[in-house]
């Protein structure tokens, strides 16, 4: 019998720092990997790539509900949604498998997942760059 197939993870730990005193962004202070078994890749997003993390509405509930988690997951679909990495559906199937591998909760995971496809479209560079 084949051992079964690895699971999704996060090969480096996410570093980042404040791109202004007035800004959500943060930057990359060394490179981010996640294995994808979903895609059979490495995502390596680069030292220096700049992401907002989830683009969550400050609204209070939504905020405490979403707010703050998967960070990881989020610079892996940012840099997969900015640089056109994959078709749009397998970029924001790639952030619920990261998701995953940061431990969030399925329920949760799972409203944050239907967030992107309903509302992510006009941030998705439209230009997938072959994998």
């Amino acid at each position: 019998m084949a051992p079964p197939a690895s699971k999704a993870r996060f090969l480096s730990t996410l570093r980042t720092d404040r791109v202004g005193l007035a800004s959500a962004d943060r930057i990359l202070l060394s490179p981010l990997v996640f294995e994808s078994v979903l895609l059979g890749l490495q995502v390596h997003v680069p030292t220096g790539f700049v992401t907002d993390f989830a683009s969550v509405p400050r609204a209070p509930l939504t905020y405490w509900l979403f707010g703050g988690v998967g960070d990881e997951a989020a610079v892996i679909h940012d840099f997969a949604y900015e640089k056109g990495l994959v078709p749009r559906d397998a970029a924001d199937d790639l952030y619920l498998e990261a998701l995953e591998a940061c431990g969030v909760a399925k329920w949760r995971r799972l409203a944050m997942w239907a967030a992107v496809r309903a509302f992510g479209s006009s941030r998705y560079s439209g230009n997938p760059a072959p994998v």
